[in-house]
Protein backbone atom coordinates (compact mmCIF):
# COMPACT_ATOMS: atom_id res chain seq x y z
CA UNK A 1 0.00 0.00 0.00
CA UNK A 2 1.33 3.30 -0.83
CA UNK A 3 1.94 6.19 1.54
CA UNK A 4 0.27 8.91 1.62
CA UNK A 5 1.64 12.09 3.31
CA UNK A 6 -0.84 14.05 5.64
CA UNK A 7 -0.49 17.39 6.25
CA UNK A 8 -2.75 20.58 8.12
CA UNK A 9 -1.30 22.80 5.94
CA UNK A 10 -2.06 24.12 2.45
CA UNK A 11 2.04 22.99 1.51
CA UNK A 12 4.35 20.20 2.18
CA UNK A 13 7.71 21.48 2.89
CA UNK A 14 10.40 20.47 -0.10
CA UNK A 15 7.32 19.19 -1.94
CA UNK A 16 5.52 21.17 -5.06
CA UNK A 17 1.80 19.78 -5.69
CA UNK A 18 1.20 18.80 -9.42
CA UNK A 19 -2.06 18.35 -9.16
CA UNK A 20 -5.19 19.02 -7.39
CA UNK A 21 -7.57 15.76 -7.37
CA UNK A 22 -10.58 17.17 -5.42
CA UNK A 23 -11.96 16.50 -2.00
CA UNK A 24 -11.43 13.51 0.36
CA UNK A 25 -12.97 12.38 3.38
CA UNK A 26 -13.21 9.78 5.85
CA UNK A 27 -15.99 9.09 8.53
CA UNK A 28 -17.39 6.78 10.94
CA UNK A 29 -20.32 7.17 13.73
CA UNK A 30 -19.72 5.31 16.86
CA UNK A 31 -21.88 5.20 20.02
CA UNK A 32 -21.27 4.88 23.75
CA UNK A 33 -21.27 1.90 25.34
CA UNK A 34 -22.97 1.31 28.46
CA UNK A 35 -20.16 -0.42 30.36
CA UNK A 36 -18.11 2.82 29.18
CA UNK A 37 -20.20 5.39 30.25
CA UNK A 38 -21.21 3.85 33.91
CA UNK A 39 -16.90 3.89 34.37
CA UNK A 40 -17.11 7.44 33.03
CA UNK A 41 -19.57 8.48 35.95
CA UNK A 42 -17.46 7.31 38.15
CA UNK A 43 -14.56 8.74 37.00
CA UNK A 44 -16.37 12.24 36.67
CA UNK A 45 -16.93 12.09 40.21
CA UNK A 46 -13.34 11.54 40.94
CA UNK A 47 -11.92 13.49 38.46
CA UNK A 48 -9.62 12.24 35.94
CA UNK A 49 -9.15 10.65 32.30
CA UNK A 50 -12.02 8.71 31.03
CA UNK A 51 -9.45 5.78 29.62
CA UNK A 52 -12.40 3.76 27.56
CA UNK A 53 -13.25 7.43 25.62
CA UNK A 54 -10.05 8.07 24.95
CA UNK A 55 -9.01 4.75 23.16
CA UNK A 56 -12.78 5.16 21.65
CA UNK A 57 -11.68 8.58 20.34
CA UNK A 58 -8.07 7.29 18.76
CA UNK A 59 -9.22 3.89 17.39
CA UNK A 60 -12.05 6.34 15.35
CA UNK A 61 -9.60 8.64 14.27
CA UNK A 62 -7.52 6.12 12.76
CA UNK A 63 -10.18 4.42 11.51
CA UNK A 64 -11.35 8.17 9.23
CA UNK A 65 -7.44 8.91 8.40
CA UNK A 66 -7.72 5.09 6.94
CA UNK A 67 -10.83 5.65 4.80
CA UNK A 68 -9.35 9.12 3.55
CA UNK A 69 -6.13 7.86 2.81
CA UNK A 70 -8.14 5.21 0.95
CA UNK A 71 -10.27 7.51 -0.74
CA UNK A 72 -7.02 9.89 -1.94
CA UNK A 73 -5.26 6.09 -3.07
CA UNK A 74 -8.28 5.97 -5.24
CA UNK A 75 -7.77 8.90 -6.76
CA UNK A 76 -4.34 8.75 -7.88
CA UNK A 77 -3.21 11.17 -4.83
CA UNK A 78 0.17 10.62 -2.91
CA UNK A 79 -1.15 13.65 -0.29
CA UNK A 80 -3.59 15.19 1.14
CA UNK A 81 -3.56 18.95 2.35
CA UNK A 82 -5.53 21.27 4.28
CA UNK A 83 -6.51 18.09 6.25
CA UNK A 84 -9.63 19.29 9.44
CA UNK A 85 -11.58 16.74 11.42
CA UNK A 86 -14.90 17.63 12.60
CA UNK A 87 -17.39 15.82 14.67
CA UNK A 88 -20.92 16.33 15.08
CA UNK A 89 -23.67 14.63 17.21
CA UNK A 90 -26.19 12.54 15.44
CA UNK A 91 -28.25 11.40 18.47
CA UNK A 92 -28.28 10.85 21.93
CA UNK A 93 -24.91 8.90 22.48
CA UNK A 94 -23.87 8.92 19.26
CA UNK A 95 -21.32 11.02 17.63
CA UNK A 96 -19.86 10.85 13.75
CA UNK A 97 -16.51 11.55 13.72
CA UNK A 98 -15.44 12.96 10.02
CA UNK A 99 -11.37 13.95 8.92
CA UNK A 100 -11.47 15.57 5.71
CA UNK A 101 -9.11 17.53 3.28
CA UNK A 102 -7.72 18.01 -0.76
CA UNK A 103 -6.32 15.26 -2.65
CA UNK A 104 -2.96 16.46 -4.61
CA UNK A 105 -0.21 14.88 -6.07
CA UNK A 106 3.23 16.07 -5.05
CA UNK A 107 6.68 15.47 -6.23
CA UNK A 108 9.89 16.65 -4.58
CA UNK A 109 10.75 20.12 -5.18
CA UNK A 110 14.55 19.33 -6.03
CA UNK A 111 13.37 16.91 -8.65
CA UNK A 112 11.17 19.58 -10.89
CA UNK A 113 12.55 21.01 -13.88
CA UNK A 114 12.87 24.79 -13.65
CA UNK A 115 11.66 25.51 -17.09
CA UNK A 116 12.28 28.92 -16.53
CA UNK A 117 14.09 31.24 -18.66
CA UNK A 118 17.61 32.20 -17.36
Amino acid sequence: MSRVILATSEHIYGKKITKHLGLVRGTSIRARHIGHDILAKLRGIVGGEIHEYTKLMAESREQVLDRMMDDARELGANAVVAMRFSTSQIAVGAAELMVYGTAVFVEDADELIDDRPA
